[in-house]
This record gives structure tokens, C-alpha cells and sequence, in this order.
């Protein structure tokens, strides 16, 4: 595997770290938006398996997160006016960049978690470039608490600042998501039964980290777009969309919101919908205690439509 990486300049100045990992007489590109409080690091072992199956591999590390934060020292933190947006147009411009030094090869775009609600938006915007599309992890409308979770950031955004870390709203929003797994060591077990790789995320300094007063409102208005049925038609009808996740995924309401984004889909007139759903699963699918299995599912998708 030949792994490149850099620090990429964006439209706006800011600079995002870029990987891109190519394999040998490579038959399709697959490009990876990592989730929420981690960074695209995480996925060494689904890049490597897609290198051995022909596919080059690009990912970045959203603003905010990982490298990209390190580098410029914004943790927790998009921008300051309409983050969502900038960070959709982070992921066109960095696969822009990736297409650039490899050439035009068949795409798949591949989102998990707030990843995935990127990635979603991506489809509505740019979804005449994609040619796949694999949406792990991700949820159904929040329904009536999405006005109020905007309300709320919105007032500590004003009253404190827009970059200041804020755990409260983190635990207000996400403080439910481990009440079936109370009896476990971790207040991060929702993520995955595997246990090695959740202790894994707990020592990564770049995982689980607390988020800013602006990142939850860019979020709750991301959230809010991307499920307008209007924004939902124009994703291109011929678009092969996989919805992979767990069954015990508290993101995805055990399984009921992502059968409702994936029945938002179908109801938009998108042809090639699928869900899959990892029986047991919990958010990662791709670091659960099977999860070969579950990334041979993405690499079979993407064999038959990318």
C-alpha cells in the first residue's frame, strides 16, 4: 500500500489533512468522511482491506478533528458562520484534490456517523459526481427536539462564545446513548461490543473529546436540511445508496431511524436503496467484534455498483 499525505489549503484558507492510499492498477476510488469526535486514522484496517481489493482510498480528517485540529488548533470547532456547509465543501474539495493526483476513476463515497450526515448532504449537492454511496451509522429526523437543540446552542453560542467546549450540551444530546450498556465498564460501549477497540478510542487523545457551542449548532442545522424532502429529490435517482447499521445503534433509534431515512430515499424516487442491518450491532459496524463481515457487505456494494 502506497500512503501519501498532506495538509491541504481550502476554499476559505483553512488547511485539512488529507491521506490518500493507493493500490496497485487501482479499479475505482472510495473516499471516507469519518464521524464525530474521531478521525480518519480509525480506518487503517477497512483502507488496507479496500487497497487489496483494487480500490484507492482517500480520506481527510474533518475540521475540528484530528490532524486537521492539531494542526490548527480549533478542536471542537468548524467556523464560525454556517458550518455544516463549509464542512460539505471540505469533503468536494478534498476529493477534488484526491482526484487530482490519481485521475477519474469510479467513485464511492463512504460517511459514517456525522460523517454520514455529510455525506448525505454531499449526495444532494455534488451527487452527479458520485457513482456509490455507503451510509454507516446514520439516523432518522430528530423530530420536535431539533428546533429546541438549535434554541439551546444557539444561547450558549451567544452567551459564552461560539469556540467555547461545552461537555453539558455533549451530555444532554449524547448522555442516553449508553443507558442499555450501564452494566459495562465504558461510558463509550454504546459505540461497539468489542471491548479492545472501544479501550482503544478511550486512550486516542483524537476520540471522544468535547465539542464547541457553534459545532452543535452547525450540526442541528445540518440535521435539519439534509431532511427536507426537497434537498432529499435531488439526489440523482440512478445513485446505489447502502444504509449499513447496527441494530442496537442508539444513533440510529435501533434500526427505526435508519429505515426512515432509508424509506425517505425510496419515497424520493432513488431506485437502489439497501439497508443492512448488523443484528446485535452498535454505531461501528466497522469496529464491531465481526467486522470483517461487515466491511466485506461494503466492499461486495461497492463491487456491484461502484
Amino acid at each position: 500500500m502506497d500512503m501519501t499525505s498532506s495538509f491541504v489549503r481550502m476554499s476559505d484558507g483553512h488547511e485539512l489533512y488529507c491521506s490518500l492510499h493507493r493500490a496497485e492498477n487501482p479499479k475505482g476510488h472510495v473516499h471516507i468522511i469519518h464521524g464525530m469526535a474521531e478521525h480518519s486514522g480509525r480506518y487503517q484496517d477497512f483502507i488496507h482491506l479496500l487497497n487489496e481489493q483494487g480500490f484507492t482510498v482517500s480520506a481527510h480528517d474533518q475540521r475540528g478533528h484530528g490532524k486537521t485540529a492539531e494542526h490548527n488548533g480549533s478542536a471542537g470547532y468548524f467556523t464560525e458562520n454556517e458550518g455544516f456547509l463549509r464542512v460539505v465543501k471540505d469533503a468536494h474539495e478534498a476529493i477534488v484534490y484526491a482526484q487530482q493526483e490519481i485521475g477519474k476513476l469510479p467513485f464511492t463515497l463512504i460517511g459514517h456517523s456525522m460523517g454520514s450526515f455529510v455525506a448525505r448532504r454531499y449526495l444532494q449537492l455534488y451527487g452527479n459526481q458520485v457513482d456509490c454511496a455507503v451510509l454507516s451509522g446514520t439516523g432518522g429526523h430528530p423530530g420536535y427536539s431539533l428546533s429546541a437543540g438549535v434554541a439551546v446552542a444557539k444561547s450558549f453560542s451567544r452567551l459564552e462564545g461560539k469556540s467555547k467546549i461545552n461537555p453539558f450540551l455533549g451530555k444532554l444530546i449524547f448522555g442516553s446513548y449508553n443507558k442499555d450498556f450501564l452494566d459495562e465498564k465504558s461510558k463509550f460501549s454504546w459505540l461497539s461490543r468489542n471491548t479492545e477497540t472501544v479501550a482503544q478510542y478511550e486512550a486516542d487523545p483524537w476520540c471522544g473529546f468535547e465539542m464547541a457551542n457553534q459545532f452543535y449548532v452547525d450540526l442541528f442545522e445540518g440535521l435539519g436540511i439534509i431532511h427536507q424532502m426537497d434537498e432529499v429529490r435531488r439526489i440523482p435517482k440512478n445513485l446505489p445508496v447502502l444504509f449499513i447499521s447496527g441494530s442496537m445503534d442508539p444513533v440510529g433509534a435501533k434500526g427505526s431511524g435508519v429505515f426512515e431515512a432509508a424509506a425517505q430515499f425510496d419515497k424520493a424516487g432513488i431506485e437502489n436503496v439497501k439497508v443492512y442491518m448488523a443484528e446485535e450491532g452498535r454505531h461501528e459496524v466497522l469496529h464491531e467484534l465481526n467486522a470483517e463481515t461487515y466491511q466485506q457487505v461494503i466492499v461486495d456494494w461497492i463491487n456491484d455498483y461502484g
